[in-house]
């Protein structure tokens, strides 16, 4: 859990102190407070990025050169400090001089570490508004979701999920020359036994996760499932696709193009479920990922809540509220009637 956090620089706060409830805390204030802001640097301590931004370089306050998250997570027995320290590629030494750093830092307990090493050392799981797209935005969103879930649970995962990025771009590159230059498509050999010995095992635990979602409690009478839509990624299907990969200097195959489908019964809840509906659906597999985080780590995580309540009913609310009861929950609002009566916990007002 989170006991406490530092910002320096980050976001709309130049200097500020954070501590938090192993119960509930509550943050409110108005649209641009900074709120979110507050949530986006908890998940930067727990997966080593925003789940706001693609350039981190937007976290830094303007005008300034570097910022700091600084964390203190565990329990009154064990602590650990982590820290991610973010600046624009230089920072100013001296009148008009200037040196070049790295665009970011993550450390654990004062030893710079890698991603790989990073994330996991603080469990979280988000829900925000932006969730809702899960059922009907673009498949890289629930790839990304998939991606988020198994990196904090697996080391094995977060190396393969690297690797294979890598050498995905690695292989693209390669597929444009061999287009444009007439290179031998032999070189292609060991970027396709990279890209299916990570992609095996990527696929292996995507699998694991849908079928812990299939088997997830129900919520109201709504009988969901997920569809896993699997990119195959062998061998033989690269040779398939060969020419046209060639073609189009694009890897076609693989778990980059993995998607995954949500169902009731045997409606597509993206074409055929309503809005509401679709709420109920994202709430459901939340609530599985918590549950999958916490079997796999024997970890409660930190349930972070950015202004859900305006997205659900009251029935669902309180749903939402009751599983804050068991766990570390920080919740933002704009509005404290959403949460009236929760026991426990603090408040911080912006």
């Amino acid at each position: 859990m989170i006991c406490k956090i530092k910002l320096t620089n980050f976001r709309n706060f130049r200097e500020r102190l954070f501590s938090f409830s192993p119960k509930t805390t509550v943050i409110v204030g108005p649209n641009a407070s900074g709120k979110s802001n507050i949530l986006e640097a908890l998940f930067l301590l727990s997966m080593g990025k925003s789940f706001h931004v693609q350039l981190e370089e937007e976290m830094i306050r303007n005008g300034e050169d570097i910022a700091r998250v600084k964390g203190l997570v565990g329990s009154s027995i064990e602590t650990t400090k982590l820290e991610v320290i973010l600046t624009r590629g230089q920072i100013e030494v001296g009148d008009a001089k200037f040196e070049k750093t790295p665009r970011k830092k993550l450390l654990v307990n004062g030893v710079s570490r890698r991603l790989i090493d990073f994330t996991g050392n603080f469990k979280v799981v988000l829900f925000g508004p932006w969730d809702m797209g899960l059922v009907t935005n673009s498949p890289s969103i629930r790839r990304n979701f998939l991606d988020n879930v198994l990196s904090q649970v697996d080391r094995e995962y977060r190396r393969a999920i690297l690797s294979y990025e890598k050498g995905v771009r690695q292989r693209n590159k390669l597929l444009f020359r061999i287009r444009e230059e007439s290179l031998s498509k032999s070189q292609l050999i060991f970027w396709n036994q990279l890209l299916i010995k990570n992609g095996d095992y990527i696929s292996t635990k995507r699998e694991e996760f849908v079928e812990y979602i299939n088997a997830a409690q129900k919520i109201s009478d709504h009988d969901f499932s997920v569809e896993y839509d699997k990119s195959i990624i062998s061998e033989m299907r690269l040779e398939h696709y060969q020419e046209e990969e060639v073609a189009a200097a694009t890897t076609l195959v693989g778990p980059h193009r993995d998607d995954f489908i949500f169902k009731e019964v045997n409606k597509d809840m993206s074409i055929y479920g309503s809005r509401g509906e679709q709420r109920m659906a994202v709430l459901w597999i939340k609530l599985a990922e918590m549950g999958f985080v916490e079997i796999k780590t024997r970890e409660k995580p930190t349930l972070l809540l950015d202004d859900i309540f305006s997205e659900l009913d009251h029935e669902h609310r309180d749903i939402v509220m009751g599983i804050t009861r068991w766990q570390q929950t920080v919740i933002t609002t704009a509005d404290p009637h959403f949460v009236e009566g929760f026991k426990g916990g603090k408040t911080i007002l912006l």
